[in-house]
């Protein structure tokens, strides 16, 4: 497949690859992402195989609104904290996932990790898609996430439908705190400190 390049302008574009089930790469306030829209069997195949992902690891989820947290997972009162505090930012919450979601959506997993970025470019994609995303680190795994949309060519051409030029916002990928039991655990340090989680928990 030929990989188109986009800009930011060109959002339209974006949001129709998407609802058709490709898969765009973008930058976001972390590192580079490649997004699918959740809800898609051949979307969920296609990703697998541009990044050459295991089986057994499941891919997170970018919400753009607090609500789709809710569609998708059970949140308790202190999760729900933490997401008042710290989204949109650098920080991802592992939660239960719903019944309804499909298990694979987290490959048979009963939990589902969740962010919303800090990026108003994304946020609007999500709104205009009408569904979440999923979105890991766009890069072959086991390679190094990227930082521009050079770099992510250099792993993904012809790999995935599109890539939007431009540049990340950090060069450290988010924080993940699993919060689906009634202690929280950090199980990536990030840009929020646990410090931070704690004053808030």
């Amino acid at each position: 497949m030929n990989t188109v390049i986009l800009t930011r302008e060109d959002v339209k574009e974006a949001v129709e690859l998407l609802k058709k089930g490709k898969v765009v790469c973008f930058p976001t306030d972390t590192v580079y992402g490649a997004a699918i829209r959740y809800d898609s069997t051949e979307a969920i195949k296609r990703l697998k195989r541009a990044k050459k992902r295991p089986e057994s690891k499941p891919f997170p989820m970018m919400v753009g609104n607090k609500e789709q947290i809710e569609q998708v997972a059970y949140v308790s009162e202190k999760a729900r904290k933490l997401i008042d505090a710290f989204m949109p930012g650098a920080i991802t919450l592992v939660f239960r996932k719903r019944e309804e979601v499909a298990d694979e959506v987290t490959n048979g997993f009963e939990t589902i990790a969740i962010r919303m970025p800090d990026d108003a470019w994304i946020l609007k994609v999500i709104s205009e898609v009408g569904v979440p995303l999923l979105v890991p680190s766009a890069n072959i795994s086991s390679e190094p996430p990227c930082h521009t949309s050079e770099e992510v060519l250099q792993q993904l051409d012809r790999r995935v439908s599109a890539v939007v030029t431009g540049e990340s916002g950090g060069y450290f990928s988010s924080t993940i705190v699993d919060v689906s039991s009634d202690a929280f655990r950090i199980l990536r340090q990030g840009p929020v400190t646990e410090e931070q989680i704690r004053e808030v928990w």
